[in-house]
Protein backbone atom coordinates (compact mmCIF):
# COMPACT_ATOMS: atom_id res chain seq x y z
CA UNK A 1 0.00 0.00 0.00
CA UNK A 2 1.38 3.39 -1.36
CA UNK A 3 1.81 6.35 1.52
CA UNK A 4 -0.67 8.53 -0.18
CA UNK A 5 -3.25 5.89 0.61
CA UNK A 6 -2.57 5.09 3.74
CA UNK A 7 -2.65 9.56 4.78
CA UNK A 8 -5.87 9.42 2.09
CA UNK A 9 -7.96 8.45 5.55
CA UNK A 10 -6.50 10.98 7.68
CA UNK A 11 -6.47 13.77 5.44
CA UNK A 12 -10.02 13.02 5.00
CA UNK A 13 -10.80 13.02 8.69
CA UNK A 14 -9.88 16.32 9.04
CA UNK A 15 -11.56 17.42 6.27
CA UNK A 16 -14.69 16.37 7.51
CA UNK A 17 -13.67 17.41 11.06
CA UNK A 18 -13.24 20.99 9.96
CA UNK A 19 -16.48 21.20 7.47
CA UNK A 20 -19.31 22.19 9.46
CA UNK A 21 -16.81 24.29 11.80
CA UNK A 22 -18.12 27.68 13.58
CA UNK A 23 -14.41 28.00 14.59
CA UNK A 24 -11.12 26.38 14.68
CA UNK A 25 -8.27 27.63 16.66
CA UNK A 26 -4.43 26.47 16.27
CA UNK A 27 -2.04 25.76 19.23
CA UNK A 28 1.08 24.71 19.96
CA UNK A 29 1.09 22.28 23.14
CA UNK A 30 4.67 21.66 22.61
CA UNK A 31 5.88 21.25 26.98
CA UNK A 32 2.22 20.50 28.61
CA UNK A 33 1.86 17.37 31.04
CA UNK A 34 -0.08 14.85 31.22
CA UNK A 35 -2.05 16.06 33.73
CA UNK A 36 -2.11 19.55 32.23
CA UNK A 37 -3.42 18.36 28.67
CA UNK A 38 -5.67 16.03 30.44
CA UNK A 39 -7.39 18.86 32.22
CA UNK A 40 -7.29 20.97 28.97
CA UNK A 41 -9.21 18.08 26.67
CA UNK A 42 -11.86 17.41 29.39
CA UNK A 43 -12.43 21.25 29.63
CA UNK A 44 -12.67 21.07 25.99
CA UNK A 45 -14.88 18.40 25.09
CA UNK A 46 -17.57 19.25 28.31
CA UNK A 47 -17.55 22.39 25.48
CA UNK A 48 -18.76 20.31 22.86
CA UNK A 49 -15.10 21.01 21.10
CA UNK A 50 -12.99 18.56 19.44
CA UNK A 51 -9.21 18.52 20.34
CA UNK A 52 -6.97 16.78 18.45
CA UNK A 53 -2.97 16.31 17.06
CA UNK A 54 -2.38 15.77 13.42
CA UNK A 55 0.99 16.53 11.48
CA UNK A 56 0.74 19.40 9.83
CA UNK A 57 1.65 18.64 6.51
CA UNK A 58 -1.66 16.53 6.36
CA UNK A 59 -3.51 19.50 8.20
CA UNK A 60 -2.15 21.63 4.68
CA UNK A 61 -3.84 19.04 2.75
CA UNK A 62 -6.79 19.04 4.35
CA UNK A 63 -7.30 22.94 4.31
CA UNK A 64 -6.61 23.24 0.52
CA UNK A 65 -9.57 24.96 -1.47
CA UNK A 66 -11.22 25.74 1.86
CA UNK A 67 -11.31 29.10 4.05
CA UNK A 68 -9.15 27.20 6.06
CA UNK A 69 -6.06 27.34 3.83
CA UNK A 70 -5.31 30.44 5.51
CA UNK A 71 -3.85 29.29 8.46
CA UNK A 72 -1.31 27.27 6.42
CA UNK A 73 1.29 29.79 7.50
CA UNK A 74 0.90 28.86 10.87
CA UNK A 75 1.25 25.55 10.64
CA UNK A 76 5.14 25.43 11.88
CA UNK A 77 6.06 23.36 15.14
CA UNK A 78 3.94 20.77 16.61
CA UNK A 79 0.25 21.72 16.24
CA UNK A 80 -3.10 20.61 17.85
CA UNK A 81 -6.48 21.29 16.46
CA UNK A 82 -9.48 22.66 18.63
CA UNK A 83 -12.73 22.42 16.80
CA UNK A 84 -15.98 23.86 17.65
CA UNK A 85 -19.53 23.38 15.10
CA UNK A 86 -21.80 24.86 17.68
CA UNK A 87 -20.15 28.08 19.88
CA UNK A 88 -17.69 30.23 17.94
CA UNK A 89 -16.10 31.68 21.23
CA UNK A 90 -15.53 27.99 22.96
CA UNK A 91 -12.03 26.74 21.81
CA UNK A 92 -10.48 30.44 21.79
CA UNK A 93 -12.48 31.13 25.64
CA UNK A 94 -10.96 27.37 26.82
CA UNK A 95 -7.37 27.71 25.46
CA UNK A 96 -6.82 31.16 26.47
CA UNK A 97 -8.15 30.00 30.21
CA UNK A 98 -5.21 27.53 30.05
CA UNK A 99 -2.48 29.54 28.33
CA UNK A 100 -3.21 32.14 31.02
CA UNK A 101 -2.05 29.16 33.80
CA UNK A 102 -0.17 26.89 31.57
CA UNK A 103 2.76 29.10 29.82
CA UNK A 104 3.33 26.03 27.64
CA UNK A 105 0.74 26.39 25.83
CA UNK A 106 0.39 28.52 22.82
CA UNK A 107 -2.20 29.98 20.54
CA UNK A 108 -0.92 29.99 17.04
CA UNK A 109 -4.45 31.66 15.01
CA UNK A 110 -7.57 31.22 14.50
CA UNK A 111 -10.85 31.38 12.15
CA UNK A 112 -14.04 32.36 13.33
CA UNK A 113 -16.84 32.04 10.55
CA UNK A 114 -14.82 32.72 8.30
CA UNK A 115 -12.36 35.42 9.50
CA UNK A 116 -8.33 34.64 10.46
CA UNK A 117 -7.90 35.87 13.62
CA UNK A 118 -4.54 36.30 15.46
CA UNK A 119 -3.67 35.10 19.22
CA UNK A 120 -4.26 38.91 20.53
CA UNK A 121 -7.58 38.34 18.46
CA UNK A 122 -8.14 35.49 19.68
CA UNK A 123 -7.81 37.03 23.14
CA UNK A 124 -10.00 39.26 22.59
CA UNK A 125 -12.62 36.98 21.39
CA UNK A 126 -12.14 34.73 24.58
CA UNK A 127 -13.61 37.71 26.76
CA UNK A 128 -16.86 36.94 24.65
CA UNK A 129 -19.51 34.92 27.01
CA UNK A 130 -20.48 31.90 25.49
CA UNK A 131 -24.16 31.68 23.71
CA UNK A 132 -25.98 30.21 26.56
CA UNK A 133 -24.71 33.12 29.10
CA UNK A 134 -25.57 36.08 26.62
CA UNK A 135 -28.79 33.90 25.71
CA UNK A 136 -29.30 34.47 29.73
CA UNK A 137 -28.22 38.15 30.36
CA UNK A 138 -30.34 39.18 27.56
CA UNK A 139 -33.77 37.12 29.08
CA UNK A 140 -32.59 38.36 31.99
CA UNK A 141 -32.95 42.08 31.69
CA UNK A 142 -35.96 41.57 29.95
CA UNK A 143 -37.58 39.53 32.85
CA UNK A 144 -36.29 42.43 35.72
CA UNK A 145 -38.67 45.31 34.23
CA UNK A 146 -41.35 43.03 34.16
CA UNK A 147 -40.66 41.58 37.51
CA UNK A 148 -40.68 45.15 38.87
CA UNK A 149 -44.02 46.22 37.36
CA UNK A 150 -45.16 42.50 39.13
CA UNK A 151 -44.15 43.02 42.36
CA UNK A 152 -45.26 46.80 42.66
CA UNK A 153 -48.76 45.28 41.39
CA UNK A 154 -48.74 42.68 44.03
CA UNK A 155 -47.56 45.57 46.60
CA UNK A 156 -50.37 48.02 45.89
CA UNK A 157 -52.74 44.84 45.73
CA UNK A 158 -51.80 43.83 49.10
CA UNK A 159 -52.06 47.40 50.94
CA UNK A 160 -55.76 47.79 49.64
CA UNK A 161 -56.40 44.23 51.24
CA UNK A 162 -54.88 45.36 54.84
CA UNK A 163 -56.79 48.17 54.67
CA UNK A 164 -54.31 50.99 53.54
CA UNK A 165 -56.63 52.50 51.13
CA UNK A 166 -59.97 51.89 50.52
CA UNK A 167 -61.77 51.72 47.89
CA UNK A 168 -64.50 54.43 47.94
CA UNK A 169 -68.00 52.78 47.72
CA UNK A 170 -69.54 54.52 44.16
CA UNK A 171 -72.23 57.11 44.88
CA UNK A 172 -75.25 56.80 43.76
CA UNK A 173 -76.36 59.71 41.30
CA UNK A 174 -79.90 60.68 41.57
CA UNK A 175 -82.15 59.84 39.52
CA UNK A 176 -82.31 62.95 36.68
CA UNK A 177 -85.85 64.16 36.78
CA UNK A 178 -87.36 63.38 33.06
CA UNK A 179 -87.84 66.68 31.74
CA UNK A 180 -90.13 67.28 29.20
CA UNK A 181 -88.89 66.52 25.95
CA UNK A 182 -88.93 70.19 23.37
CA UNK A 183 -91.71 70.88 21.50
CA UNK A 184 -91.18 70.64 17.87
Amino acid sequence: MAKVELKQPVIQEIADTVKDAQAVVLVDYRGLTVEQDTILRKDLREAGVEYKVFKNTMMKRAFEGTPFAEMDEFLAGPSAIAVSKDDVTAPARILCKHAKTVKALELKCGMVEGNLYNPDQLKGLAAIPSREVLISKFLGSIQSPITNFARVIKQIAEKNDEGGVEAAPAEEAPAAEAAPAPEA
